[in-house]
């Protein structure tokens, strides 16, 4: 996968981009000359591609990704100074957090590639993937403090059960800037590469993800976020592990592990 912009010294007309190839699906963010900043009309578009995706069973995993030398620059800082009132707010289309909330809620897993720098909103974009790969030369930061800007809930929760709340104090109330190191060793990173081996490592995880049960992976994907919130709805998480115990996936699991051959969901 190359970061280069789709016509040289432009941007793209619209963001973002899907791409299926076999089983996975790849949203790249295309605005490179602006660090891949999301504009309002991006947010409807992201949750459409996330319902087209979500609902082809053919796909088994999500890449997110962006365009150029940044993964994201987050929501556009004028399109927050002029957010409409709460009585148009519905006709105006979703707002940034239901997009990140939607991502995280995905059924199927998704990995954020993080080819460059990630600031803002979509620091929260990430943290809403399953795992996040990023090259050993990027970095964050959050810049609410500075802006006077309170985050929105939900990404202040995703923060503190991704990060600890330490870190999430940290991040948000001193608008620190961090490196990849310190993003691997505080958790953000759940890998940090080169640049010229982020493909090879995406590759390596999207194949391990897309080869796995994606009914199971889908129920317990859905447990570990309920959890992670404190609102497990646990009578549906046994009702999924029973009947996986008598499912097609289990008597394909257990069949392919007594052949010693890659199993075939």
């Amino acid at each position: 996968m190359t970061d280069g912009p789709t016509s040289p010294g432009e941007d793209a007309p619209s963001t973002p981009l899907l791409t299926i190839e076999g089983t996975r699906a790849t949203i790249r963010l295309n605005r490179p000359r602006h660090l891949n900043r999301l504009q309002p009309e991006d947010l409807g578009a992201l949750m459409a591609l996330f319902d087209r995706v979500e609902a082809d069973p053919a796909l088994r995993v999500l890449v997110l990704t962006g365009t150029g030398r940044a993964f994201s620059a987050g929501f556009d800082l004028g399109a927050i100074g002029a957010a409409p009132e709460a009585d148009t707010a519905a006709a105006a289309g979703p707002a940034f957090e239901d997009v990140a909330d939607r991502l995280e809620d995905l059924a199927l897993p998704t990995i954020c590639r993080i080819n460059g720098g990630v600031y803002g909103g979509s620091t929260d974009l990430a943290l809403a993937c399953d795992f996040r790969i990023g090259i050993d030369s990027g970095e964050m930061f959050m810049p609410a403090a500075r802006l006077g800007l309170h985050y929105y809930p939900n990404g202040i929760k995703r923060y503190v059960s991704r990060l600890g709340i330490d870190n999430a104090k940290r991040l948000f109330l001193t608008a620190e800037r961090i490196d990849a190191r310190e993003m691997l060793r505080i958790g953000y990173l759940t890998a940090m590469v080169a640049a010229d081996a982020l493909d090879g490592e995406v590759e390596r995880v999207a194949t391990i993800l897309a080869g796995n049960a994606p009914e199971a992976m889908r129920g317990m994907k859905r447990a570990i976020n309920e959890f992670a919130r404190g609102a497990l709805d646990d009578a549906a998480a046994r009702r999924r592990h029973l009947d996986s115990m008598s499912g097609a996936e289990i008597s394909e699991g257990m069949k392919s592990f007594a052949e010693k051959r890659r199993p075939r969901f």
